[in-house]
């Protein structure tokens, strides 16, 4: 639907296997169990083993009758097998891959924006009778790549070329003129993406470098074990210590 002009994803260098098994090892931890996750969830609904009833967001579902589930189930389905779901899978993966790659080193900063998203979404979705929540948080990461990546030349269509900042706009346009309807779901993402950007971004610079919405260290040493700052620090004063004059 939309691709960059010019430069691709860079392969794994002398990487032997099928090309889709290559695709699958080169995505980052969290888009490629999230990608996974998403086609599983089609073909089991595909294959009658569930059905979507059982995988939508309901507050009632999850908090009065325990179903707790659906709070994940809800951002995998995108629908059945079919031409759409494969588009669906590739935008969500590209964008998902692209800024997981540039939001930290390790799977703690993208989780825990995912986590962020996730969050506001399942506490908006009464507001707007959302079920599925998968497109919007998928609009969410769209949105804060589009913002960091100011320059990156876009083409829709191979008709309308932009920078990629317009990219959700156009996307929602997109949507409007084929659906009919305001794309709220695009609109929610845009809006709790935007503040994810304005805190990460924007914030830190008019503050002292503050992030007020960066993972918090126990959260990091899930992922990381010891965070590289603890790390980094440990071994500088382990090279202070060692370059001391001795006290004799």
């Amino acid at each position: 639907m939309d691709q960059m002009m010019g430069g691709g994803d860079g392969g794994i260098g002398g990487q032997a296997g099928f090309p889709l098994e290559t695709w699958w090892w080169e995505m980052p931890l969290c888009t490629r169990w999230w990608t996974t996750a998403t086609v599983l969830t089609s073909a089991l609904v595909q294959c009658q083993i569930v059905t979507p009833f059982q995988l939508f967001y309901s507050f009632r579902a999850v908090f009065g009758k325990s179903q707790y589930w659906r709070l994940l189930t809800t951002f995998l389905y995108f629908g059945p097998l079919s031409l759409d779901l494969v588009f669906h899978v590739f935008f969500l993966t590209r964008y998902s891959r692209l800024l997981e790659e540039s939001s930290g080193r390790s799977p703690a900063h993208f989780s825990w924006l995912l986590l962020y998203a996730t969050t506001c979404l399942i506490c908006l979705s009464p507001l707007v009778s959302m079920p599925f929540l998968g497109h919007p948080l998928s609009s969410t990461l769209v949105y804060i790549w589009s913002r960091r990546n100011p320059d990156t030349q876009l083409s829709f269509l191979g008709l309308l070329v932009f920078t990629a900042p317009w990219l959700p706009w156009v996307l929602m346009l997109f949507s409007l003129v084929v659906h009919g309807m305001i794309p709220k779901d695009e609109i929610m993402g845009v809006v709790i993406g935007h503040v994810w950007y304005f805190f990460s971004d924007v914030w830190p610079p008019l503050h002292s470098g503050q992030k007020p919405l960066d993972p918090p260290m126990w959260w990091r040493r899930l992922f990381e074990g010891r965070p590289r700052e603890e790390t980094v620090d440990e071994v500088n004063n382990e090279i202070a210590v060692a370059a001391a004059p001795e006290v004799r």
